[in-house]
């Protein structure tokens, strides 16, 4: 039994699984802030129950992604021990420095933030969730950084098999990372967009009370899927230029899982493009709430910005092959010398947990979502409960 192939799906799988969680968390927290932010210049009260509400959702969404990703990271010293040989020195260091911003910064802005309701200042505590948001973009920017010097490697030189950095500042102006930044933010974005306006369309369908809180959450929805889904094509069709010169084979890969992995994605990609403009136009129009075939279209148009993201994920990682880190580190020599019975049972175990993870994910937001913002109100109302956990 081949170690190689197994190492990789284990990798895959247990990647994809996390990047869902970061597109919905990256997604959302923009749209907490922005909601937040109307809410303290003097915008109407639903404005603060519509932070409260979709922040609970956002926290659910951010605490199980941490769990994956804390699990996700073990595999480097597990099974890709060949990486950290070679390269440990350059590609460790943003990996680490998006450790201390992700469980130190974010999680003790966040922390304030959710136990702020009611205790802080409003404008201190708007400043804790803008904290939070460019706290976790700047957690992205580190990951994306390690992830193109494995598409890129720039900055470094060879020294007995081993990469040394010679410039920190060029991982930051790798032209790898001057498109797939952005793409990966405006996907996020796109992401919270079409999640915010297939909830909204579920409570219409159930002929929700709540009419103007949720046309004002989609209205936001709408518009943020419409600005993240014109950047994501704009920015995915720029990386075309890079991945041309610095990758001459990724989209030529004789693999035939690139090929229908780019062309579904870029379909997708304009379908989504397409369902905002229109949502925008019934929007302005005032109809997007009153056709019911079109709520039951935005409700299942909800996976399709993560289909499409993992669909992109494919085509970056899998093209370089057989390149870990392209021209310098094959992935076959990356590979721990392990038993592939060992690294077998270490996927079982992990797929099976990230299942259940990303179960319990849907299966808690699902609830609330469903329950709507009454019973945010409710949980919020006696000052000594946490108005964004409780119920949780």
């Amino acid at each position: 039994m081949d170690a190689l192939p197994i190492a990789r799906l284990q990798f895959a799988t247990t990647t994809s699984f996390h990047f869902l969680f970061v597109l919905l968390t990256l997604g959302l927290v923009t749209l907490v802030a922005v909601m937040q932010t109307r809410s303290a210049f003097g915008g109407k009260p639903e404005l603060t129950r519509m932070t409260r509400f979709w922040g609970k959702l956002y926290v659910i969404n951010y605490a199980l992604g941490i769990v994956t990703g804390i699990v996700m990271e073990f595999q480097f010293g597990l099974t890709w021990t060949g990486l950290s040989a070679v390269a440990g020195d350059v590609f460790g260091a943003p990996l680490a420095i998006e450790t201390l911003v992700a469980f130190f910064a974010e999680s003790t802005f966040l922390g304030l933030w959710i136990f702020g309701w009611g205790r802080l200042n409003k404008w201190v505590h708007l400043t804790l969730i803008w904290l939070v948001t460019l706290t976790a973009y700047a957690s992205a920017l580190f990951i994306m950084v390690a992830n193109s010097f494995l598409q890129n490697p720039v900055g470094t030189h060879a020294e007995n098999g081993v990469l040394k950095l010679d410039d920190f500042g060029a991982l930051f102006t790798n032209p790898a990372l001057m498109s797939s930044l952005p793409h990966v933010l405006s996907a996020a974005l796109m992401t919270g967009g079409f999640f915010v306006v297939g909830v909204s369309a579920y409570h219409f369908i159930k002929r929700t009370k709540e009419i103007e809180f949720f046309q004002r959450s989609m209205r936001i929805g709408v518009l943020a899927s419409l600005v993240g889904s014109t950047l994501v094509i704009g920015f995915g069709f720029g990386q075309f230029g890079p991945l041309g010169e610095y990758h001459p084979d990724k989209l030529k890969s004789p693999d035939p899982l690139v090929g229908a992995s780019l062309g579904f994605m870029i379909q997708i990609g304009f379908i989504a493009f397409l369902a905002s403009i229109l949502g925008t136009l019934l929007l302005f129009r005032n109809w997007i709430t009153k056709v019911r075939p079109l709520l039951y279209v935005m409700v299942l148009a909800i996976p399709l910005p993560f289909v499409a993201a993992i669909l992109g994920w494919l085509v970056r990682e899998i093209g370089r092959q057989p390149w870990l880190i392209r021209g310098q580190l094959t992935t076959a020599d990356a590979v721990a010398a392990i038993p592939a019975g060992q690294i077998l049972f270490s996927f079982i175990a992990f797929t099976l947990l990230f299942l259940v993870l990303a179960i319990a994910d849907w299966v808690l937001m699902s609830r609330v979502a469903k329950r709507g913002p009454d019973a945010v109100e409710e949980a919020a109302a006696p000052r000594t409960e946490l108005p964004v956990l409780s119920g949780v």
